[in-house]
């Protein structure tokens, strides 16, 4: 399985990485979401041949773009409409920009920096995993 990791931070994107390895998976990163947009123009001019990733972990507050304008982008291609996304943030958002997020931009859950303990979040993220795949 591979994961998609985006997070401007080096030490927290090398940190998630390397957590994403360990739990079995291959982890693809991104130091902004620029780059992960760039990417998407790749997945839809057909030149990217890579499988795709089946998670995709991002920072909400990245330069370039936001994690959620890259997750609301996501949600138009066909090949990643069903990917869990989960987003990640430091900041402090309202219950109701939460639920816009999720609403509008398609995100799957937004976790709280600081992140879960490793095994916290290694199960709140592989049951998101399977619950989206439950889905139709």
């Amino acid at each position: 399985m591979i994961w998609l990791v985006a997070e401007d931070e080096a030490d927290i994107r090398n940190l998630i990485t390397m957590m994403v390895q360990v739990w079995g998976h291959n982890a693809v990163a991104f130091e902004n979401g620029q780059k992960v947009w760039d990417w998407l123009d790749a997945i839809e001019h057909n030149t990217y041949t890579d499988p795709l990733p089946e998670m995709i972990l991002m920072d909400i507050r990245m330069p370039g773009k936001r994690g959620n304008e890259v997750a609301h982008r996501m949600r138009k291609l066909p090949a990643l409409d069903n990917t869990p996304i989960v987003l990640m943030t430091a900041f402090a958002l309202t219950e109701t920009e939460r639920q816009e997020m999720i609403a509008r931009d398609g995100v799957d859950r937004i976790i709280p920096k600081p992140l879960p303990d490793f095994e916290q979040l290694r199960e709140i993220l592989h049951n998101i995993v399977t619950q989206k795949q439950k889905s139709p």
